[in-house]
């Protein structure tokens, strides 16, 4: 006799059977055809923007077209006798131009970013009251007509009138400041680079090979040796004893590269080039102390305890300021940024000084990480994508965070796993960008949210992802 199915047995049979993988991929295939067809039809869901009418939205707007020695401005018709009008850049005749906006009531200024022209301008405007807008010449580069300083400033002040034109992103005026000594510190570092490279050239043309057995010349084995040959020292032997203990090449080994050609016009050389780096050193921790003020001036109430920070992070950096720049930042940040992986303080430190503190500028992470040209910008037109890649940019915070990524190849951490994936599937470049990318997210999360980062570890994400593989 049959038994007779049960309530659960019945639904369990009424129930729909998934469809199998062959099934998936034929109604994938489909809606992507019914796609296709409505998309030609005119009659496509995809999201529309909704573009107004033109319409003048700022009324006191004024352009200008900066140059080294001239300057053209553009006003609104009816303001005054000319509309347009040749300012020199002396700083009497800035004064006259915010003089002359003033009379015309003008109340917003858009200039174009040309070299380091803009910035006298910029400030004088600022400072007299008036909303300056620094736009990237890539909006403003389709002037109709001839080419001319005249239709140049013209034509920014029509875009600015109708609101076409998106200011630049400018930090604030403090982290201003702040970017200014840090920018010229970089440029001291690399002025300093140059004249290493200067004492190896003169010791190598002596056939000194001190760059075969040293790690760094400039170290302080190096330098003592170099230092005691600039003041007559000649034995190798006497010169290998300043070797210092934690140096891996022995005595006998530093003492046979040593035996080398001194001449005299190669020691002159070597002279000089040592006394520009020891210039370009002593420079350097001036402007230390400089750029540790102006943190002490940035009033923040941030944490006071710095955690420390884990064993396997512990560097010694080789152009690190002689202060306690991670305490620093931790301070004005609220939020210890070195704590992840791949970034140190003096990167943390390139970052901050050009996106400030404030991450409300930026809606979403997303508009953050277009900003700094981290994430794809795919060129579409007639339905087709006819260019993949990320944005160009001339960004130092995302130069330092591409330099930060490369680092990760080596890192026994998430991030690390994360890169050497993305490489393996990839390539350097694009594994470089996606790294880059992810840095970019976790850094504005935790500026805006204000929370720590804390390390999953290498094994965690590889089982994560290993788990997703599975369930797809």
């Amino acid at each position: 006799m049959i038994r007779p199915l049960t309530d659960e047995e019945k639904a369990e049979l009424e129930k729909p059977k998934p469809p199998s993988k062959t099934e998936q991929k034929k109604m994938l295939r489909e809606e992507k055809e019914k796609i296709k067809k409505e998309r030609r039809k005119g009659n496509c869901k995809t999201k529309v923007i909704k573009v107004d009418s033109l319409k003048q939205i700022n009324l006191d707007a004024a352009g200008l077209d900066i140059g080294a020695s001239e300057i053209y401005a553009c006003i609104p018709e009816g303001r005054d006798e000319k509309n347009v009008k040749l300012f020199k850049t002396f700083t009497a005749d800035l004064i006259d131009l915010a003089n002359w906006f003033t009379r015309c009531k003008i109340t917003t200024v858009a200039m174009e970013s040309t070299g380091v022209y803009w910035i006298p301008v910029y400030e004088i405007l600022e400072n007299r009251g008036f909303e300056v807008n620094l736009i990237n010449a890539r909006q403003i580069k389709n002037v109709p007509g001839k080419k001319t300083d005249i239709l140049d400033c013209q034509w920014i002040q029509q875009l600015h009138s109708y609101g076409l034109l998106r200011s630049s992103f400018r930090p604030e005026e403090d982290m201003c400041s702040l970017r200014a000594y840090i920018r010229h510190r970089e440029m001291l570092v690399k002025y300093r680079a140059i004249h290493i490279q200067h004492i190896q050239k003169h010791i190598e043309i002596m056939n000194i090979k001190l760059c075969s057995v040293l790690k760094d010349i400039t170290g302080v084995t190096g330098m003592k040796i170099i230092r005691a040959i600039l003041e007559g020292e000649r034995d190798s032997v006497k010169l290998a004893q300043f070797r210092d203990p934690r140096c891996f090449s022995s005595e006998e080994e530093i003492a046979k590269s040593l035996e080398g050609n001194y001449k005299p016009e190669h020691i002159f050389g070597l002279r000089q080039s040592v006394e520009l780096y020891d210039y370009y050193s002593t420079q350097i921790a001036t402007c230390d102390r400089e750029i540790a003020e102006k943190y002490s001036a940035i009033k923040i109430d941030g944490p006071n305890e710095l955690p420390p920070l884990p064993k396997k992070r512990v560097k010694s950096l080789k152009n690190k300021p002689a202060f306690d720049l991670r305490t620093h930042l931790y301070h004005i940040c609220g939020v210890d940024l070195t704590m992840i992986d791949g970034l140190d303080s003096l990167t943390v430190q390139t970052v901050i000084s050009e996106i400030g503190l404030d991450m409300s500028r930026w809606r979403t992470v997303k508009h953050f990480t277009s900003w700094l040209g981290v994430c794809p910008c795919n060129k579409i037109t007639g339905g087709k994508v006819i260019r993949r890649g990320s944005k160009k940019v001339d960004n130092r915070a995302t130069l330092a965070l591409r330099i930060a990524a490369r680092s990760l190849h080596g890192s026994k951490s998430a991030m690390g796993a994360f890169y050497r994936r993305m490489r393996a599937k990839h390539g350097p470049m694009k594994a470089n960008l996606a790294a880059a990318h992810k840095l970019a997210r976790i850094i504005y999360f935790m500026m805006k949210n204000k929370v720590e980062y804390k390390d999953a570890g290498e094994e965690y994400y590889q089982e994560k992802y290993r788990d997703r593989i599975v369930k797809n």
